[in-house]
């Protein structure tokens, strides 16, 4: 991918370094009442732009029923913040060395990866590899905001390979960050601006040499290739690179969370999963730790072990030039070997989110099922940095929720404005 240094935008620039206040999670990871805490906590938090409240709509008082979001208003409150000075541009063009320490596990990781403006190519050129379908709703919503604000705000988390760790050394500078952040959950966000044009050089070239994966952001990138079709100004778009083999690339499972299945029977679906996975009672779901061919269930009161048969695993109704990366994965093999042949949960169903929900958190899982706001929870392993690799290398797209990178990147420490001169 062709990458640049750009001129970007910043709150506070020489007069604050903790932005905390005005960031924000990315718009698909905000819900209603975290979109009403933002909008309170700062009058200048970034949501404010990719989730402006409909001002006029009844529902503004009530967090648990969103309204729809006003772009119109988006653009006026971002003019009038240029025009204040809230947020200014850089006087010199740099790209942004982005660093996230945070604790899994109890163990305190940093990930470290840089910011810079990406020119867009359509999946075909090779240069971008996606990893799942998107949706026509969200790609109109995030196309509404960009036509009302001619604004790039949000992150594109893509991944590149860089297996000597070359690229880490690039962007790790050292020293008293540019600004920083804590977000929600406490977990520190750090950037750097990186103005050495030597240095700059050599990353470009790195990006220049390889392809990349997107992780987070496929709807923004679709919409973005769309846009740019039309407005060639446009083509570029701000970027967050991560290392696939750097320090801190963390992947939570999703669990599943399942609902509405008719006539659901935790007995009788154990009794058809007996044909391919040998069941075993599980004594405390919340220590146990699922890896490919072992997953669990948890029902009420039931909890169950159910590990894959080797003889079994061929006899799965696989779906047709699907590899053997693909068929390995954890959530493939729950989706083919589970969901589809005994509760009917088809691909369409996954689509229309008719039957299914997810969460990273295995003890919310283990405690939803407990409580039977759901019929079932189906605790998983996590998709591998090299799992994702081999399947998206190999020019496929991977079972819907497959990954859940952690922590995801902020809004709001730095944008771009479309056609901005270097």
């Amino acid at each position: 991918m062709k990458i640049r240094a750009f001129r970007g935008y910043r709150y506070g620039i020489g007069r604050v370094a903790d932005v905390s206040r005005v960031v924000a999670p990315p718009y698909d990871q905000i819900s209603p009442e975290m979109r009403h805490q933002l909008h309170a906590m700062d009058p200048h938090n970034i949501v404010r732009l990719t989730l402006p409240l409909n001002m006029g709509a009844p529902q503004l008082k009530d967090p648990q029923t969103p309204s729809e979001p006003d772009y119109s208003r988006a653009k006026q409150v971002l003019d009038r913040w240029l025009a204040e000075g809230v947020w200014a541009r850089e006087e010199r063009p740099a790209i942004y060395a982005y660093h996230q320490t945070y604790t899994v596990g109890g163990t305190t990781i940093t990930r470290m990866g840089f910011v810079a403006l990406g020119e867009v190519t359509p999946y075909a050129s090779g240069e971008v590899l996606p990893h799942e379908r998107t949706h026509a709703g969200p790609k109109r919503d995030r196309l509404a905001l960009l036509e009302a604000t001619g604004t790039d705000i949000g992150l594109l988390f893509m991944l590149v390979e860089d297996a000597a760790g070359r690229l880490v050394r690039l962007i790790d500078p050292g020293g008293t960050p540019t600004a920083e952040a804590r977000d929600l959950k406490g977990e520190r966000h750090a950037l750097w601006r990186i103005t050495d044009e030597a240095t700059i050089a050599e990353v470009a070239r790195h990006l220049a040499e390889r392809p990349v994966i997107i992780a987070d952001g496929h709807h923004r990138y679709e919409t973005a290739v769309d846009y740019a079709t039309r407005n060639p100004a446009a083509r570029e778009k701000l970027i967050a690179f991560f290392p696939l083999e750097g320090p801190g690339l963390t992947i939570l499972p999703n669990h599943r969370l399942v609902h509405t299945v008719h006539d659901f029977g935790v007995e009788r679906f154990l009794a058809g999963a007996a044909a391919w996975f040998d069941v075993a009672p599980l004594a405390d779901p919340l220590t146990f730790r699922p890896d490919n061919r072992r997953l669990a269930v948890v029902a009420g009161e039931h909890a169950a072990v159910l590990a894959l048969r080797d003889d079994a695993f061929a006899r799965i109704a696989w779906p047709a030039g699907t590899s053997a990366a693909w068929r390995g994965l954890a959530v493939s093999i729950l989706h083919e070997g589970l969901l589809r042949p005994l509760l009917d949960i088809t691909d369409e169903k996954l689509d229309a989110k008719t039957h299914v929900e997810y969460t990273a958190d295995q003890a919310e899982a283990v405690r939803l099922a407990r409580e039977r706001k759901f019929q079932a929870a189906f605790l998983v392993a996590p998709t591998t940095p090299a799992e994702l690799r081999a399947v998206v290398r190999g020019g496929e797209l991977m079972p819907q929720k497959s990954t859940h990178f952690y922590p995801k990147l902020l809004d709001g420490l730095v944008f771009h404005r479309l056609g901005d001169a270097a």
